[in-house]
């Protein structure tokens, strides 16, 4: 990055729901701030991507684009590696080429879930799902590819605009019946402007390698679904918990997957909040909009 300029942040995937959030935050502290949808930047289009960076001249460039659909990216295997390794490999690629800083976004699914403590960043990656092997292709082809980066792995996201895990149990909560919910899948929540903010801390920090951030704690699928149950005061569905064998699920998913967010907490002196407090803030802050965006 040029030290000498002041930071001027692209954000690629801009139209996603991180890329939202982290945009909305940035552009309030850098107001040269970019903020490119896929239609506007697409990083499967390794020339234009170039083209396109070495136009807009940032300082560092944030990668939240991805396929993040895990049983979609099993159907569509190739996609998966186009978009998750090959796009990462490519913006590597270009922002290394522009002599500029990049932080690319991955994932707790890197993990096999064998773990029964959080996991650190020096544990070995041993993904079990196509979703999970493409993002781990991307984080290598980035620290081959480009000096200047950091890795951010993050798990269980949920926020405004698109359709996630917390959205959805607030609505079928209003339908009554039975709820069955996977009780065997444990990790980190994570509102992604709590993640936003983090990203927005590691841009100026001078740091190279792997780093997690998550909400503090870890809970089940189920376990989340009775909090959201308990804050809504929506007790007219009965939750049922249920093994991951009867989800009916193609990818198979980590059954642990919580992060260890210390090296974070070092890098920025910043300690991330609990992940009830954090799903409190966002379903009092979304209260009537749930609905419609699940």
């Amino acid at each position: 990055m040029e030290r000498n300029r002041a930071p001027l942040p692209l954000v690629l995937g801009g139209g996603g729901m991180l890329g939202r959030a982290l945009f909305r935050r940035i552009e309030v502290v850098h107001p040269q701030s970019i903020g490119a949808t896929r239609a506007e930047i697409d990083i499967t289009d390794r020339f234009r991507l170039e083209a396109e960076v070495e136009r807009l001249r940032p300082t560092v460039i944030v990668n939240c684009a991805a396929f993040t659909d895990v049983d979609g990216c099993e159907v569509d295997a190739d996609l998966a590696r186009r978009v998750n390794a090959e796009g990462a490999e490519n913006v590597a690629r270009a922002a290394a080429l522009a002599g500029c800083r990049l932080i690319h976004l991955s994932t707790d699914y890197v993990f096999d879930g064998t773990a029964r403590r959080p996991y650190v960043e020096a544990d070995g990656v041993s993904p079990i799902s196509e979703y999970g092997r493409s993002k781990l292709r991307g984080e290598e082809s980035v620290a081959r590819a480009c000096p200047d980066h950091a890795i951010v792995r993050s798990a269980w996201l949920y926020g405004e605009g698109r359709r996630n895990f917390v959205d959805t149990i607030r609505l079928r909560l209003t339908e009554g019946g039975v709820l069955r919910v996977v009780e065997d899948q444990v990790g980190s929540p994570t509102w992604v402007e709590d993640l936003a903010a983090a990203i927005e801390r590691l841009i100026t920090v001078d740091y190279r390698g792997v780093v997690h951030f998550a909400n503090a704690g870890s809970c089940s699928r189920y376990e989340m679904a009775l909090a959201i149950r308990d804050a809504t005061g929506a007790h007219g569905t009965r939750l049922e918990p249920v093994g991951t064998d009867q989800a009916g699920r193609l990818a198979r998913r980590p059954a642990y997957s919580a992060l260890d967010t210390t090296l974070y907490t070092r890098l920025t002196g910043d300690r991330p909040r609990p992940w009830q407090e954090a799903l409190a803030g966002y379903l009092q802050a979304t209260a009537g909009r749930g609905a419609m965006d699940a």
